[in-house]
C-alpha cells in the first residue's frame, strides 16, 4: 500500500507568512504576556500585508522592522539577496501594509472571564514510530530540515523547499525534492544519506528548473500549510492556524492539548486520535473523545475536560515568547 506525505521549509512563502505573524506575537508577549492577538499575513513579491486584531499594553514598534527581522531569521537576509537578486525576496525593498485593528469587545468579555476566545474543533494524533507520527511524514520532514540547513550555508541552493515521500509496504518508493538552484547540483547522495536508504525513484525539481522562489514566485498566506504542520493525511486537521493567534483563541492551545493527550493515551496501541471542541466565552469543552486502534480493533472513550484556558496556557508556557519556536517545531512534534 502506498502512503505519501509532504513537508515544506520556513522559506516556503506560506510558512514565511506563519513565521512573520509568530515573530510579531513573540515581540508583543515579551512585554505583555496577556496580549490578545490575531494577525494574518500575506506576502507577495516584496510586499507584506498584515491584517487582524491586537489588544495589548505593549509598545508596538515598527512593523516593517519586525517583518525584516523575521525574514532574516528564516534566511532571507541581505547576504541571501546579494546571491539571488531578482529570484527571491529582497529585504531592503520590503513594504508593509498594516491593516490591524483591535479585538471585538463582544469576544473580550468572554476571554476576560477565562473562557476560550473562539469556538472550534481540534484533533490530536499519535502513532507508534519516531516522533510518534507516521513514517512517511517523519522522513519528509527529516529530509526537508536537512536540505534547509544545507541551503542556509550554500551559495547555490535556495531555502524555499518542498519534500515529498511515498512509501510502499514501508520501503521508500519515491522521494521528490523541490529546491531552488542557481546551478545544477546533484543532491542524490545527500538525499540517500539523509533518508538512510535509497528510494526506488528520486525526483529533483520536476520541471527541470527552479530559480524564482519564495514570495517572488508564489503568494504566501498564513494557515495554508496545516496538513504539513499537523499529521498529513493520517488524521483530520482541526481548528484554524495555530501560528497567527495568542493562546486564548484555542487554535494553538487546544491543538497542543489534543496532541499531548494522544501521546499519553497511545501506550501500546497502534494509533490514538483525540477529538476536542470549544465554545467561545466558556472554559468547559462541549465534547471530548479518545479513539484508539490496536491490531485493527477500534475503541472509543469519552473525555470530559474543564481545564480553564489560563491553566493550559501556563502549563505549556504559552504566555512566553515561544511562538516562533513552536512554528519551527510544528504541532505534531509536540509530545509533552
Amino acid at each position: 500500500m502506498q502512503r505519501t506525505a509532504e513537508a515544506v521549509s520556513l522559506g516556503h512563502p506560506d510558512k514565511t507568512a506563519d513565521y512573520i505573524s509568530s515573530f510579531i506575537l513573540d515581540r508583543i508577549i515579551e512585554q505583555d504576556p496577556c496580549a490578545r492577538y490575531a494577525v494574518e499575513v500575506m506576502i507577495k513579491d516584496n510586499t507584506v500585508i498584515l491584517g487582524g486584531e491586537i489588544n495589548t499594553k505593549a509598545k508596538i514598534g515598527d512593523m516593517s522592522c519586525y517583518v525584516k527581522q523575521a525574514l532574516a531569521e528564516i534566511g532571507y537576509d541581505n547576504r541571501y539577496a546579494s546571491i539571488w537578486g531578482k529570484f527571491a525576496v529582497e529585504p531592503a525593498q520590503i513594504k508593509v501594509i498594516n491593516m490591524i485593528g483591535v479585538q471585538s469587545e463582544d469576544i473580550a468579555q468572554g476571554v476576560d472571564q477565562d473562557g476560550w476566545g473562539d469556538q472550534g474543533v481540534f484533533v490530536g494524533y499519535a502513532c507508534q514510530g519516531e516522533d510518534k507520527i507516521n513514517r512517511e511524514l517523519f522522513l519528509a520532514r527529516k529530509l526537508n530540515d536537512a536540505l534547509y540547513d544545507l541551503a542556509r550555508q550554500s551559495d547555490n541552493l535556495g531555502i524555499d523547499i518542498k519534500t515529498q515521500i511515498t512509501l510502499n509496504n514501508d520501503k521508500i518508493e519515491t522521494a521528490i525534492v523541490a529546491i531552488p538552484m542557481l546551478r545544477d547540483e546533484d543532491l542524490t547522495g545527500f538525499i540517500v544519506a539523509t533518508l538512510g536508504e535509497r528510494p526506488s525513484n528520486i525526483i529533483i525539481n520536476g520541471t527541470g528548473r527552479y530559480t524564482y522562489h519564495g514570495s517572488i514566485a508564489d503568494c504566501g498566506v498564513t494557515g495554508r500549510k496545516l496538513a504539513c504542520d499537523f499529521y498529513s493525511v493520517a488524521a483530520p486537521v482541526g481548528g484554524g492556524s495555530p501560528w497567527t493567534k495568542d493562546a486564548s483563541k484555542a487554535d494553538l492551545t487546544l491543538n497542543i492539548y489534543a496532541r499531548v493527550l494522544a501521546c499519553e493515551n497511545l501506550t501500546d496501541n497502534d494509533e490514538c486520535f483525540v477529538y476536542l471542541s470549544s465554545c467561545i466565552g466558556r472554559s468547559e469543552l462541549p465534547s471530548g473523545l479518545i479513539k484508539t486502534i490496536k491490531n485493527g480493533v477500534v475503541s472509543y472513550r469519552n473525555l470530559w475536560c474543564n481545564q480553564k484556558p489560563s491553566v493550559l496556557i501556563r502549563a505549556y508556557g504559552l504566555d512566553k515568547p515561544i511562538y516562533t519556536k513552536l512554528c519551527r517545531k510544528r504541532i505534531s512534534r509536540i509530545q509533552n
